[in-house]
């Protein structure tokens, strides 16, 4: 492994570590798109020609092998392929990939293994093959049921095909969240409201909601569309909130709504500091040790992180959170619950007495931006609102 791959030495004024190991989940990266959206800022690359399928899953086998001593004994309680395009990716290839994850790790027993689709790239054969792999959720990402706003966003599916894709993956997973965005060029409250509603009446387990932001080093950020004002943005938000709240989905999280006891259980994971290991191009993980709490990121660009993970390191790049960055690392994640989290949650996963923070929370309470109790620390729905600004107090 590299030098600038190598763990960081334990410093006692710098160094924590949670009070127990939090749970931990396994996130899969697959790089690949057929075209690259104007609005996305992720990993992802078009695939021009030939996806190296077969040589991708040997470098993500590698890169797990590699890791395997940095979780020695944990068990995983949740996957997710994410991307990019994982369902670009033959259900034969997804298999070989949880086969490798089953022999190398330990799965909970209820291990949650979700896998994202684009409505452009499935069919009934691709999601049979996906659950009989192992795949026991589904991420769709619809953005828009509306054709119109579809070619705006440069998606590769239409209004058809997104109803069709859902409708499918309905009727072959149990459990299904459907991603959709809003604040889309030159979309109307109404328009907003009519995609929010065809999801709702679809009943998936999930819905995820998202604002469209222009993204740094992004086409649409280079040539901005003309997007809907700052307040028509507002009570489009507030407007989605409510319809769903009408539909029985609890608000749980900023953007992520769910019918009772259907939360993302990895994407819960993350907002409660819990621990996380990243393989593939550009993966990012979260790694808890007895002294120390560290992060780690693979070779970005897909070619680099084939031929490295093949020689044996993987990662780029491991480093130590320090002492004084636990803080905000830890809220900008738990924050974005709307139901926060119990106060000794702060302990058991930095290592840090809650006492560290007591100013800076008093100081938040006094703003109106969160609430405090014995039993929950949560943010107010002003704190929602006006979330950067309650989690820029934690970087002061």
């Amino acid at each position: 492994m590299s030098a600038t791959a190598s763990q960081p030495e334990a410093s006692s004024s710098l160094s924590s570590a949670p009070t127990q190991p939090p749970p931990l989940s396994l996130y899969i990266h697959i790089p690949w798109c057929v075209r690259k959206c104007p609005y996305c800022d992720f990993n992802s690359h078009e695939s021009r020609s030939e996806i190296p399928e077969t040589a991708y899953v040997d470098a993500l086998v590698a890169d797990l092998e590699q890791s395997v001593p940095r979780i020695w004994g944990r068990r995983v309680h949740s996957i997710f392929f994410g991307g990019g395009t994982p369902s670009l990716f033959s259900p034969e290839a997804i298999d070989r990939i949880l086969s490798n994850v089953r022999a190398l790790v330990q799965l909970s027993s209820d291990c949650e293994i979700t896998l994202e689709a684009n409505p452009g790239t499935v069919d009934a054969a691709h999601f049979t093959g996906y659950r009989t792999a192992g795949v026991n959720r589904l991420s769709l990402g619809i953005q828009s049921f509306d054709s119109e706003y579809l070619q705006k966003l440069g998606r590769i599916h239409d209004e058809a095909q997104a109803m069709a894709a859902a409708e499918l993956a309905l009727n072959t997973f149990d459990s299904v969240n459907l991603d959709v965005m809003y604040a889309l060029p030159g979309q109307t409250l109404e328009h907003a409201l009519a995609d929010a509603q065809r999801a709702c009446e679809l009943k998936p387990a999930h819905l995820s909601f998202y604002h469209l932001t222009l993204e740094p080093n992004t086409p649409f950020h280079r040539t901005p569309p003309v997007l809907p004002d700052d307040d028509t943005s507002a009570s489009m938000q507030e407007a989605i909130e409510n319809l769903l709240g009408q539909h029985g989905y609890d608000h749980y999280e900023t953007s992520a709504f769910a019918q009772h006891g259907r939360q993302c259980r990895h994407n819960r994971n993350y907002w409660l500091f819990g621990d996380y290991l990243g393989i593939g191009a550009g993966a990012h993980s979260k790694l808890s040790f007895h002294d120390r709490i560290t992060r780690e990121s693979r070779h970005k660009h897909p070619k680099r992180y084939l031929e490295h993970a093949m020689r044996g390191n993987a990662a780029d790049n491991i480093w130590q959170i320090p002492r004084e960055e636990l803080p905000f690392e830890f809220m900008m994640n738990a924050l974005r619950l709307t139901d926060g989290f119990e106060p000794e949650l702060f302990t058991m996963r930095t290592g840090l007495p809650l006492s560290s923070i007591a100013s800076t929370l008093q100081s938040a309470v006094d703003k109106g931006l969160l609430s405090t109790s014995d039993t929950r620390i949560a943010p107010t729905l002003l704190g929602q609102r006006f979330l950067n600004e309650l989690l820029a107090m934690f970087l002061e």
